[in-house]
């Protein structure tokens, strides 16, 4: 979700913690819309990242430096020789207004005291980093804003800054339950709508939440609560306020299939069935995690796509040829009743006139009496000879179509294995390995272009450590799997994988001791997070020693055989499972 006013508190809470009364040691523009300043905090120095991008303004905490341009841009400059060394005094929001103020002490060239303001507006595309001087006059702006862009207001040098009133809401600090049912309940809108739309910085999300805290329907007309309804609303969005005010915010990320889908300043219990959430102690770690993993996921899909076009293609090609042979297969079955009739001819058609076109005779494999179509202009040894034809034909069509079904369902396996690997894949090293298995096998073509690559890095299987210490390590992919299992573990180790279904190995490392339950439970765990079933409430897991499991004869990377395993039913979740970093 983008920045409301309540995630704006919470990061206001957090820079009052850090930076009032500090003071500024570094200012740098990385990029155009973009600050980052280093100040010496009152836990060691820190860097604040401040963008004013429009898709996508931001203000967190972040230990990651970025490279600055040789030439600091104008407004950098300004910055430098006003603030450089200033005194933070005060760090403040407006209301819940998606603002905040921070203001600076400093010595002008004469030696006196004075004071700015940096004001940070995070408003979706009208972000913006405004510089003014103690009387509220604008000296300067990252972004400038003339008449001809705006009719709102002017974001000049020399301009008076104000925040645009460009909507009729009012201030949720100044709210009372009178107030609350006057202005929201009377709204003919749905009851979440009827809030973010009455009062500032109250996002869809957060009014989604207070609807289902109040156990009211957020897409109920608000002219179909009943007034205890209505109070209960107003009472709950009353505490919410409370809550902002007094800094209790409890930051978190919301989680669904190991994807970040949202996050907020406050519990979201409307997020409950299928999804999971991790608390942080700031919501810089929020931000900074949050788009971090959007990023990666993001990129990584967009790399991905077209081999999930490969994969997809080849799947849907193998599964109509597969149910073709099938239908092929189910014809096949005929071939006895035509190996019946030749024999029965042979047997019974010594006496048959010419011209016949049918004869009964008992069969004598089910004693019972049928009648056999004859060809008239046929002899009736050339009848059966007909039949005999047709019995070898199929017969033979049967031998080469068991064999067919055999390679044509191993490669659905195959490809079916591959696209749960694309879903696991969290890097482009990953991506390299999927794209060399798919084009060894011929599903995409090996180009020579006569340059020689550089070194690549080597993707390497998850790693993660069992509560009891246990090393747990998880193929990313069908290479990865197979030099998991048959490389690196030896034989007394365990080896797991989801039941009968595409998934990754998981191997523990044993030390020739008897691991403890938890650890075969974490195995378990991880086995069905790693599979095609990872969305399902439990998945079967098959868990052996590794040297009761061998390799498919002739079989494809990752593809096993074994016998006599244990199994469990485990859910799919990992949380709380120690991941060490690759």
């Amino acid at each position: 979700m983008a920045l409301d006013g309540i995630t704006i508190a919470n990061m206001v809470k957090e820079l009052k913690d850090e930076l009032e009364g500090c003071r500024m040691n570094k200012i740098a523009q990385p990029e155009p819309d973009e600050l980052m300043l280093t100040v010496k905090g009152k836990n060691g120095q820190r860097r604040l990242l401040i963008s004013a991008s429009a898709s996508l303004p931001l203000i967190y905490f972040t230990d990651k430096n970025k490279p600055s341009p040789m030439t600091a841009p104008n407004f950098c400059m300004l910055l430098r020789k006003h603030i450089g060394s200033a005194r933070i005094l005060k760090i403040s929001q407006p209301g819940l207004e998606r603002v905040i103020y921070m203001d600076f002490e400093h010595l002008n060239e004469m030696g006196d005291l004075c004071q700015k303001r940096l004001v940070v507006e995070l408003m979706g595309k009208y972000s913006n980093i405004i510089f003014c001087d103690d009387s509220g006059n604008i000296l300067d702006s990252i972004k400038h804003i003339s008449a001809n862009t705006s009719s709102v207001r002017e974001v000049l040098p020399g301009r008076t800054y104000f925040i645009p009133e460009t909507q009729d809401k009012e201030d949720p600090f100044l709210t009372t339950e009178e107030s609350f049912t006057e202005r929201v309940c009377k709204k003919p809108l749905p009851a979440a709508k009827a809030i973010y739309t009455s009062l500032t910085g109250i996002s869809p999300v957060m009014a989604q939440e207070i609807c289902y805290r109040a156990s009211v329907d957020g897409s109920m007309p608000m002219d179909a609560l009943n007034e205890a309804e209505r109070i209960h609303l107003a009472h709950t969005f009353l505490r919410m306020m409370e809550d902002v005010r007094e800094g209790t915010f409890v930051p978190n990320i919301i989680y669904r299939d190991g994807e970040p889908v949202e996050f907020a300043a406050f519990a979201l219990q409307q997020y409950s069935f299928g999804h999971s959430s991790q608390t942080f102690d700031s919501m810089s770690q929020v931000l900074e995690k949050y788009y971090a993993q959007k990023n990666v996921i993001t990129r990584i899909r967009q790399k991905s796509a077209d081999l999930r076009h490969v994969v997809q293609t080849a799947l849907e090609r193998n599964r109509k040829k597969y149910a073709i042979q099938q239908k092929q297969m189910k014809d096949t079955q005929k071939k006895d009743k035509f190996k019946v009739y030749g024999e029965l001819i042979n047997t019974y058609g010594y006496g048959l006139e010419p011209g016949c076109k049918s004869f009964q005779a008992l069969n004598y494999y089910t004693n019972e009496e049928i009648t056999i179509p004859l060809d008239d202009t046929l002899t009736p040894a050339e009848n059966a000879k007909k039949y005999f034809d047709k019995y070898n034909k199929l017969k033979r069509t049967q031998e080469a179509l068991t064999t067919q079904l055999e390679e044509t369902k191993s490669d659905i396996e195959h490809l079916e294995s591959i696209s749960t690997s694309l879903d696991i894949a969290l890097s482009e090293s990953d991506l390299s390995q999927i794209k060399e298995e798919l084009t060894e096998y011929g599903y995409i073509k090996r180009k020579y272009s006569g340059k020689k690559k550089g070194p690549q890095s080597k993707s390497k299987p998850f790693h993660y450590v069992s509560s009891d210490g246990y090393h747990m390590y998880v193929g990313k992919n069908n290479f990865q799997n197979e030099e998991l299992t048959f490389k690196f573990a030896t034989g007394n180790d365990w080896w797991f994988h989801a039941k009968k279904m595409p998934g990754s190995h998981v191997i523990v490392k044993a030390n020739n001791e008897e691991l403890p339950d938890r650890t075969f439970e974490e195995a378990g765990r991880l086995a069905a997070y790693y599979s095609s079933a990872r969305t399902a409430p439990k998945v079967e897991i098959d868990y052996i020693q590794k040297k009761h499991v061998k390799k498919t004869p002739g079989g494809k990377p990752g593809f096993v055989i074994y016998h006599t395993n244990y199994s469990m039913n485990i859910e799919p979740d990992i949380r709380g499972i120690q991941e060490i970093p690759s």
